[in-house]
């Protein structure tokens, strides 16, 4: 064990401080910074959406099978129909905070929230 921190050099304590200072400041800024307010993101083969949480409305997203129809309301999103089998994307509860996420994996149409409100709101 002594031999082992007789072998560290001023250098290597300065590379570790280097990446450790690195690794913080990527994590902050891809996780740390989401104060803006939340929003629906849809994605599918035919297209990319973004909607406010904000405004109630009900929304048709083609897909491969056919459409998927979703509802914003009262700041979260549900998928209420899709014309896949097996459903799991209905019964899904509403999404509402970042994170979030749903999908209807046969008509390849895919949901999540990103964005969060701030502390003072």
């Amino acid at each position: 064990m002594k031999k082992f921190f007789s072998s560290i050099k001023i250098f290597d304590v300065v590379l570790l401080a280097l990446v450790l200072t690195v690794v913080f400041w990527v994590g902050f800024f891809i996780y740390g910074n989401k104060e803006k307010a939340p929003e629906l993101l849809i994605e599918s083969p035919n297209g990319k959406w973004i909607y406010s949480l904000a405004e109630n409305r009900k929304i048709a997203i083609p897909g491969i099978l056919g459409n998927t129809e979703i509802e914003i309301k009262n700041g979260a999103a549900s998928v209420l129909s899709s014309p896949c089998t097996n459903k799991t994307c209905v019964a899904r509860p509403p999404l509402q905070k970042h994170g979030d996420w749903n999908a209807c994996m046969p008509n390849q149409v895919f949901l999540r929230i990103e964005g969060t409100y701030s502390k003072a709101n």
